[in-house]
């Protein structure tokens, strides 16, 4: 990697953006006003107003364009330069696209497309279209429909968000038998654009680049399962390209991700559903999949979907290749098709008194679904894209699927006939537990016992209510006391739960603790589990702030993930973020999470000349009711993290809670073999 000089009055760290102090011109002296102020408006003036420009926004807030800086963040930087080969790919330009992860965790995508354009740009006749589109936020060609009638990339910011969180990135175009170079370092060009001579056989676009340890932590890098699960969901997402993989072997060695690796598949959708459902009960024999492809590609779309009788199902839905995980417009034409659908098919066999009453979750919320639309100039909501929110989507779908289910039902009456019974089944099962359910909401735990030791709010609906599962009777009777009573429900339990990724199916019914939660949430469990039962909004995991409180955490997000999965892809479980220290300083008291947050603190906030006294919590049940309220309970002040798996993470979330928390102890000593290269800082041998 080269090393890049910078000129004095920049970031002594190399970084562009990073707040260095600035050489300013000594300002025009100012009016006196005449009016007097308060001190506070003294100290706020025109000089107060900061202006970013170019790349500055994204390196001071990497969290409005890649949503953070996490795991999840950094592999979206990847998703941003493979969306622009997709781009080139579903325009009919390119027709492979080569991904590239080397062993000093530089990632490379290369398409055989058009290639960025890399003449002067008209308004910048000095910089060439490529640097602009590199170093300038909304910057693209996708703005109208002229250049792609169908692109993912709408916004301009992609591919330079990428640059700007890219300690190097480089970028070769071949285009017009001329092959260009380029390199860029946190967003600022460190060459001019380079014509390296005549190529022959090759055209597109080549990105190579590392992320920037100064956004993304030391020792951040990319995951070669991850990514390689992110290429290969492009190849099915669009049949008509081919995605190579390539990866150092180093990277891969004693796992299932291989080294190399060429992905195409023809079949598209119904190929990746029929992998993901193989050895799983079915309702019908096939699964419903089709595809319709329209000229330019606008409203182009493609679908398929299985019954599951006894799984839990998924739903997961694209839109120019894009990743949509919180669903929108076209999920929504899609459920109602498939609903309408089957009640005027019901109609037409005479079974219309019986599918009277079936809603949408009942055609759905027990399936494996996948579907991908094309559509021009599509809306999303926020930068990340995951959900989609063009209103057209909905009618192209729902017309698009309804006439296609139309002809998938009357072809086969026999799957049509069992898929409405199970349907209908779903119907009445759901109407008959609302029925049980159609009283008050506490004659439940008007028991001679309530569950467990749980203190109930009084809110009669699950909209805004909430239930704290605590670490023993100490922390719980603090929780009581400091919780809203309206709103607020909390559980103790005894200890540490039953790990239910290694236990039987006898212990899991027997153990006393999970009978209890499960009452209080009265949602069911596995295959039984109902959603719409679901008693509180917010599931919050409330536990010490040292190893047991986070070992405890892990065995309840197990037992959520293995029994309650939709509970989680619904955004209803969060754990809560306890302090672990209490500073005082004179009249002054701040909390800390943790020791990292106290030093931060110290320096930033503590800064008198008094004695700083360190108090720290050996638990939740050593914090006054009032201190755990202020911290941890009240919904103004507290900090909330919320349990979420992204799409793309599913097989490796349960490879990682099979190996964590399963039965065989080789593969958690494999585990820790597997990142001890990352803890030498820690442990010295």
């Amino acid at each position: 990697m080269a090393r890049i000089s910078v000129k004095r009055g920049m970031a002594q760290n190399g970084d562009l953006f990073g707040g260095a102090a600035r050489k300013a011109s000594a300002p025009a002296p100012a009016k006196k006003e005449t009016t007097r102020g308060t001190p506070g408006e003294a100290g706020y003036t025109a000089a107060s107003i900061e202006v970013l420009e170019g790349l500055e926004p994204v390196r001071r807030r990497p969290g409005m364009y890649i949503g953070g800086t996490d795991e999840t963040a950094l592999h979206h930087l990847f998703a941003e330069v493979i969306d622009n080969s997709m781009d080139e790919a579903v325009a009919g330009h390119a027709t492979f696209i080569e991904v590239d992860l080397d062993a000093d965790g530089f990632v490379t995508v290369t398409d055989n497309g058009r290639g960025m354009p890399v003449d002067p740009h008209p308004k910048f006749p000095k910089k060439s279209a490529l640097e602009v589109i590199m170093t300038m936020l909304h910057a693209g060609g996708k703005f109208d429909s002229g250049a792609y009638q169908t692109s993912g990339g709408l916004h301009g910011v992609g591919v330079s968000v990428v640059n700007a969180l890219s300690d190097t990135l480089e970028v070769e175009v071949a285009r017009g038998q001329q092959l260009h170079r380029q390199t860029f370092s946190r967003g600022v060009p460190t060459s001019k654009l380079q014509q390296l001579g005549s190529v022959k056989n090759r055209r597109g676009t080549k990105v190579r680049f590392h992320p920037d340890a100064q956004i993304f932590g030391k020792g951040a890098h990319f995951r070669p399962a991850r990514l390689f699960r992110m290429a290969r969901s492009k190849a099915y997402l669009f049949g008509g390209v081919e995605i190579r993989w390539k990866c150092a072997q180093t990277l891969v060695e004693g796992t299932d991700t291989p080294a190399e690796a060429v992905f195409r598949f023809p079949g598209g959708l119904k190929d990746y559903l029929a992998r993901e459902i193989e050895g799983k009960e079915t309702v019908t024999p096939e699964p419903f999949a089709g595809k319709v492809e329209k000229e330019g590609g606008h409203g182009s779309l493609e679908w398929a979907i299985a019954w599951l009788p006894a799984d839990d199902g998924f739903t997961n839905s694209y839109c120019n290749t894009i990743p949509t995980p919180d669903g929108g417009t076209h999920e929504a034409g899609f459920r109602l098709a498939l609903l309408r659908g089957l009640k005027d098919h019901a109609e037409r066999i005479g079974q219309s008194k019986r599918a009277s009453n079936i809603q949408g979750d009942d055609v759905v919320g027990q399936t494996a679904a996948m579907i991908s639309v094309f559509i021009r100039e599509p809306e999303f909501q926020g930068q990340n894209k995951s959900r989609l929110m063009t209103v057209e989507a909905s009618r192209i779908v729902e017309a698009t699927v309804r006439d296609a289910f139309d002809h998938w039902l009357a072809g086969s009456p026999t799957q049509a006939t069992q898929l409405l019974n199970f349907v209908i089944e779903r119907a009445e099962d759901r109407l008959r537990r609302r029925a049980e359910k159609d009283v008050a909401r506490k004659t439940a735990t008007r028991k001679l016992r309530l569950p467990g030791k749980l203190a109930d709010c009084s809110n009669s609906g699950s909209v805004g209510s909430e239930l704290f599962i605590v670490e023993g009777d100490s922390a719980g009777g603090s929780a009581k006391q400091a919780r809203d009573r309206a709103m607020q429900a909390v559980l103790p339990l005894r200890g540490k739960i039953l790990n239910v990724a290694s236990a039987t199916r006898d212990k899991l019914a027997a153990n006393q603790q999970i009978g209890d939660l499960v009452q209080a949430l009265g949602c069911g469990v596995g295959a039984n589990y109902r959603h719409d039962d679901l008693r509180y909004d917010r599931i919050i995991i409330m536990t010490d702030a040292d190893v047991d409180g986070a070992h405890i955490a892990s065995l309840l997000i197990t037992f959520f993930y293995r029994q309650m999965p939709r509970l989680i892809e619904e955004g209803h479980l969060f754990i809560a973020a306890p302090p672990l220290y209490k500073l005082t300083q004179g009249s002054k008291s701040v909390y800390a999470r943790d020791d990292a947050h106290r030093a931060e603190l110290e320096k930033s906030v503590l800064t008198g000349k008094g004695k700083i006294e360190v108090s720290r919590f050996k638990g939740l049940g050593e914090m006054l009711p009032a201190q755990l309220k202020e911290t941890t309970m009240d919904p103004r002040k507290r900090t909330l993290l919320k349990v979420m798996i992204a799409p793309e993470d599913r097989d490796e979330t349960a490879d990682s809670v099979e190996r964590l928390m399963g039965n065989k102890p080789e593969a958690r000593f494999a585990f820790i073999q597997e990142r001890a290269a990352f803890s030498q800082d820690i442990v010295d041998l």
